[in-house]
């Protein structure tokens, strides 16, 4: 455009009104945009494809904002996986990974169950990391059974149990006695665990070592549990069947947790309420909801704090074998007893032990004196009593006291035994 002919437009434009030089302007600028916008732009930054066509949700570019396309947290892959082996330390998988100490001790400080001291070889241990920041850890034992431990905006983390279901199924294992229970028992599959477990139910019915004869057939019905198809290798025995010349010796689980003859007269000695003598002052109970005395934060409290003075006998509540004798830095120096397969006791912050791993230990036998080891504001035994290694209150939970089956629960208790004598008869 010549300079002259500009110069007489700008000199119109200023003679305008100022109302009406704002209404031009706002025109001219509607006309650029829509000569300027085209339907085929993007502003948004979407890929606009031909019709007919689809995104490809494998490429790495692709989101989706469905809610059913994301993934949920415990199906996402983690970053990095370890599987325990002999020898190991977490400390020391810790370093080979390149995490941090910091986070070690963080983890151990929120592991309310000891998840971590139960470690054997074979199970994992599962990694999602942000950088330098480890987000999310796993400590995966099978299928259906993990603890999950995730970072919080403090630096320190939660824990979560979290147990499947799945699914439960049947099988019978049969034979007869070729020179001891546990040698017939262990070559037609059975588990030593198992096999213990039998001896604990019969022990004060039959004389293992001088009664069983070669011959002597046994059954036992088990029930394996599956998630997604895998096993998870949880099992429960559900009845157990010895002759013994001619005597017959039945065991069956029913649904309390708790093994009856036929006749519904219980087969699991009783537990003691209390594992000290005396009944001490309870300073912590029982308590999923409770404020750590230390942290100040909202932890679960899985077991009964007695406040007792420092070598306070400490006796086993129920016949049991010793699991576990260790040392840890917040439970202190504790004990584990296994009774059977349903019941766990644990004692923690102790200040001696008097029993070994593997040890049988009878109700009432002194096993322990309390202390203060460990995390701790002063002396006190912590107690837990587990049902199928899930917490309950030792102090209100029902507890077996060797009574029979009820009155009310003995229909359902014998249509039971009938199904399961029904499933071994035809084995």
């Amino acid at each position: 455009m010549p300079l002259k002919k500009f110069n007489q437009i700008l000199s119109r434009w200023r003679q305008l009104p100022k109302r009406h030089r704002r209404v031009l302007f706002s025109l001219v600028v509607i006309v650029i945009v829509a000569l300027c916008w085209s339907p085929s732009s993007n502003l948004s930054g979407e890929v606009n494809l031909p019709h007919g066509e689809q995104a490809d949700s494998s490429s790495d570019d692709f989101v989706s904002n469905s809610p059913e396309m994301k993934p949920a947290s415990d199906a996402q892959v983690p970053d990095s996986e370890y599987t325990i082996v002999s020898g190991d330390t977490l400390g020391g998988i810790f370093a080979k990974l390149g995490l941090s100490q910091t986070q070690m001790r963080n983890i151990l400080e929120s592991d309310q169950t000891q998840a971590l001291d139960t470690l054997n070889p074979g199970d994992k241990l599962r990694f999602w990391r942000d950088q330098n920041n480890l987000t999310r850890f796993q400590v995966y034992f099978n299928p259906g059974y993990y603890v999950d431990f995730n970072l919080l905006e403090d630096g320190s983390y939660d824990s979560k149990v979290i147990r499947l279901e799945g699914v439960w199924k049947q099988r019978v294992v049969s034979g007869e006695i070729k020179g001891s229970l546990y040698l017939s028992a262990r070559k037609l599959g059975l588990t030593p665990a198992q096999i213990e477990q039998i001896g604990q139910m019969f022990k004060d019915k039959i004389n293992f070592s001088r009664e069983l004869r070669s011959g002597d057939p046994f059954k036992v019905v088990i029930e394996d549990q599956f998630v997604k198809g895998q096993s998870t290798g949880e099992n429960n025995l559900l009845a157990v069947q010895i002759i013994n010349q001619g005597r017959h010796f039945n065991a069956f689980l029913f649904d309390n947790g708790k093994y009856y003859d036929e006749k519904g007269q219980s087969l699991t000695r009783a537990f003691l309420r209390y594992p000290t003598k005396r009944h001490y002052r309870i300073s912590s109970p029982f308590n999923l909801h409770r404020r750590h005395p230390v942290t100040g934060r909202i932890m679960p409290h899985y077991g009964t704090d007695f406040a007792c003075p420092v070598g306070t006998k400490i006796m086993a509540t129920g016949d049991g074998v010793v699991t576990r004798v260790i040392r840890h830095p917040y439970a202190g120096l504790y004990i584990v007893i296994r009774h059977g397969s349903t019941y766990i006791t644990r004692y923690l912050h102790l200040s001696k032990s008097y029993v070994h791993r593997g040890q049988p230990v009878k109700r009432g036998q002194v096993i322990a004196l309390s202390g203060s080891t460990g995390r701790v504001t002063g002396p006190h035994l912590h107690y837990e009593f587990r049902i199928n290694n899930r917490p309950v209150n030792p102090m209100s939970a029902k507890i077996p006291m060797a009574a029979a089956v009820s009155r009310k629960d003995m229909p359902e208790f014998k249509k039971n035994v009938e199904k399961l004598l029904a499933v071994m008869a035809k084995s």
